[in-house]
């Protein structure tokens, strides 16, 4: 339920904006692959918010090409374009390292994924499927948490205490799941790549290795995931080898941020 309208109104005019905004922000964020298209009951009952505040901020969206009216509900709107046209110009990988990844996928057979920092979490900002019927995919865009899993024992090489312990606590195991982190870290500091098995779902398994940016420091995560079944002691060590040679190679070519201008 909504907060009574005395207190909204005492509130900041500052605070009263972000929080107009997370809320817009959330009701974009209810459209899916599998829900392209979302109603304003189903707004509501997803947001928790009044239907006039639904309203109001969905009739905002709409006004601003966000959002587009259908007969069913609402679907994302024209305006997104825009921003999509940015975002893909910005993080869109070089041809060359897209068919990298391609012929990695290819030649071992799994999924290809390349992760980045965002705060406490990884995010998914490019993949190759794994041609497999069996296989593990990601979509480009997920945050992932970062308490386990190869990518994150390689992103996080560079990581201080405090970040540690703050992914910690949001892992099941609490915070003193941190000192466990800077063990696995260390160890794929030590052997050039992370490799997990399970650690975060049951039956997947994954290695990664390090992409550096110009000053050196880690700025993404190439991976290779799929059933644990297949990522065998051999087979860990051939994903190994393949994928520290093109992350190397990224690195060589200057691979930093935003994508689009790394080479």
């Amino acid at each position: 339920m909504e907060a009574p309208s005395t207190s909204s109104s005492a509130e900041p005019a500052d605070q009263q904006g972000v929080r107009s905004v997370q809320r817009a922000l959330g009701i974009l964020g209810l459209l899916t692959d599998d829900r392209p298209i979302v109603s304003v009951r189903e707004i509501v009952e997803a947001t928790g918010l009044a239907k006039t505040t639904v309203l109001r901020l969905v009739s905002t969206l709409e006004h601003n090409g966000l959002l587009w009216a259908t007969g069913n509900g609402y679907m994302a709107g024209p305006g997104l374009w825009r921003w999509a046209h940015l975002a893909r110009q910005s993080w869109e990988l070089p041809a060359e390292t897209r068919r990298g990844m391609q012929e990695l996928a290819a030649r071992r057979r799994e999924t290809v994924n390349l992760y980045v920092t965002r705060d406490i979490y990884r995010v998914c900002v490019a993949q190759q499927e794994s041609p497999q019927p069996l296989r593990h995919v990601v979509r480009v865009g997920d945050e992932l948490p970062m308490w386990a899993g190869a990518s994150s024992k390689v992103l996080l090489r560079d990581a201080n205490p405090g970040m540690l312990e703050r992914i910690a606590e949001k892992s099941p195991h609490g915070r003193e799941h941190a000192a466990v982190l800077r063990d696995w870290i260390d160890q794929a500091a030590r052997q050039g790549y992370g490799e997990s098995h399970g650690e975060r779902e049951a039956g997947i398994s994954a290695v990664a290795a390090p992409v550096l940016g110009r000053s050196g420091g880690v700025v993404a995560a190439l991976a290779l995931s799929g059933p644990s079944i297949r990522f065998t002691p051999d087979r860990v060590a051939e994903f190994a080898d393949d994928l520290k040679q093109m992350a190397q190679q990224m690195s060589e070519r200057g691979f930093d941020r935003p994508f689009g201008h790394g080479g």
